[in-house]
C-alpha cells in the first residue's frame, strides 16, 4: 500500500507532525454545525486546529454518531443553499454599471459578467441541491397515461399479424402450440392418474 493510501487508511504517517486526528464530539459537533450553516467540508478543514478532510472521512467510517450527525448536517445544508439561491437571485447589486463614453456622457449598462457569474451560483447550487436531496430538490418527472376523454387506458389484442406470416412461420407456430397443448394434456392426464 502506499503511503498515501495509508494516510486515507487512518493509518499515521511516521515523523510526520499534522493536525488533529483523535476522533471528539465537540469537533465533530462543530464540523457540523459548519456545515449545516453552508460551509463545504474543504473549507472548515482549512480553519485551524480542525482535522484534514481525510480525517472527517475516516470519522465518518468509524463513528455511527459522528456520521449521523454528518448527514443531518448535508440535510440543513440542502436547506440552506435553497435559502441562498433565492437571495442570489433577488440581489441586483452590480447588475448594472456605469460606463463613460468616448464623447464623455455617461450611461447604466448591464453588468453582463456579474450576471453571467450570479446565474453560475445559482446553477451550481441548484445541481448540488438535486444530488444532496433528490427527492426533496430534484427534477420530479411524471407520466400519466390516459384513454379517450382523461378515460382509462384501453388494450385490444388482434391478430392481424398473423395474416402476415409466411407459411413455414405459421407452421412453426402451429407447432409450438401443439406442444404447449400437448405437455398440459400430460399434466392432467398425470394429475388424474394421482387421485
Amino acid at each position: 500500500m502506499t503511503r498515501k493510501g495509508q494516510a486515507f487508511a487512518g493509518a499515521a504517517t511516521p515523523g510526520k507532525p499534522g493536525r488533529p486526528s483523535d476522533y471528539s464530539i465537540e469537533t465533530a459537533q462543530t464540523i457540523c454545525a459548519e456545515i449545516a450553516g453552508g460551509r463545504s467540508a474543504r473549507e472548515i478543514c482549512r480553519d485551524p486546529g480542525m482535522p484534514s478532510l481525510r480525517t472527517i472521512f475516516t470519522w465518518l467510517a468509524r463513528h455511527d454518531e459522528f456520521r449521523a450527525m454528518y448527514t443531518a448536517a448535508r440535510e440543513a445544508q440542502a436547506d440552506y443553499l435553497a435559502e441562498e439561491l433565492l437571495e442570489i437571485a433577488d440581489d441586483a447589486t452590480n447588475d448594472w454599471i456605469q460606463r463613460r463614453r468616448e464623447d464623455g456622457t455617461i450611461v447604466t449598462v448591464l453588468n453582463g459578467e456579474h450576471v453571467q457569474r450570479s446565474r453560475l451560483r445559482i446553477d451550481t447550487r441548484k445541481f448540488l441541491l438535486a444530488k444532496l436531496q433528490p427527492k426533496k430538490y430534484g427534477d420530479h418527472v411524471t407520466t400519466t397515461l390516459t384513454g379517450p376523454d382523461g378515460g382509462a387506458v384501453r388494450v385490444e389484442r388482434s391478430l392481424t399479424a398473423l395474416d402476415n406470416l409466411t407459411p413455414e412461420e405459421l407452421a412453426m407456430l402451429e407447432g409450438i402450440l401443439k406442444r404447449r397443448a400437448g405437455g398440459q394434456e400430460q399434466d392432467e392426464e398425470a394429475d388424474d392418474g394421482d387421485g
